[in-house]
């Protein structure tokens, strides 16, 4: 029997627990063959099949990312697709496998890049997410794409600094961590009191640095 029919479409439901009980279920038995069913299923010309696909391939790396890594390619793809839910779908899956595939991500920054420019605050959150893994791998990384990520954190929406900076403090070094403290300062100053205690904990986290 096809792995699809076990999607939520197939089923004839609305809902995700399907996508994400066969998620688990994938993970658990790490086949193969299986997870790369799903992934091509992502080629499918129902949308439907679509969206029930990426949603299982990105829970799968929310929980063995290592089984959909070597799809890095397909989904840096898929972030030029006319399909909105195969772009967030895909930055997500990048974003959970970009400490294993940094080198390809960094590659591909542009394309990242133009997604993130363009793209839905799920999009956005995840491509800052994937670039800010990536950057934690390799000093190289960090000089070309730190600079971005600081004036992202120094220029996105108040509510979203930060979630924003909790997830860039992974790639700060001795070199840049000054940088960056000083635009959570600057931001903070701007905060309701529970952001300024999350962005308080960000500031102690690079302090270590």
């Amino acid at each position: 029997m096809s792995i699809l029919k076990k999607l939520a479409h197939s089923l004839g439901r609305r809902d995700d627990v399907p996508n994400q009980e066969l998620a688990k279920e994938l993970a658990a038995t790490r086949n193969e063959a299986e997870i790369r069913e799903i992934v091509e299923g992502l080629k499918s010309q129902d949308r439907n099949i679509q969206s029930d696909c990426i949603k299982v391939v990105y829970e799968i790396g929310y929980i063995a990312p290592d089984l959909i890594a070597e799809y890095v390619d397909e989904f840096l793809h898929l972030l030029l697709n006319r399909n909105n839910r195969l772009v967030w779908g895909s930055m997500i899956a990048l974003a959970t496998i970009a400490e294993i595939k940094a080198q390809e991500i960094y590659e591909q920054r542009d394309d990242i890049l133009q997604a993130i420019e363009k793209g839905s605050v799920i999009t956005i959150d995840n491509g800052i997410k994937a670039l800010a893994k990536v950057a934690s791998k390799k000093s190289d990384y960090r000089i070309e794409l730190f600079p971005y990520l600081l004036d992202h954190l120094a220029s996105c929406r108040p509510k979203d600094v930060p979630q924003r900076a909790e997830k860039i403090v992974v790639a700060i070094d001795a070199n840049n961590k000054q940088d960056f403290i000083n635009v959570v300062e600057n931001r903070i100053t701007y905060m309701k009191p529970s952001q300024v205690k999350r962005l308080q904990k960000v500031i102690r986290d690079a302090e270590k640095q």
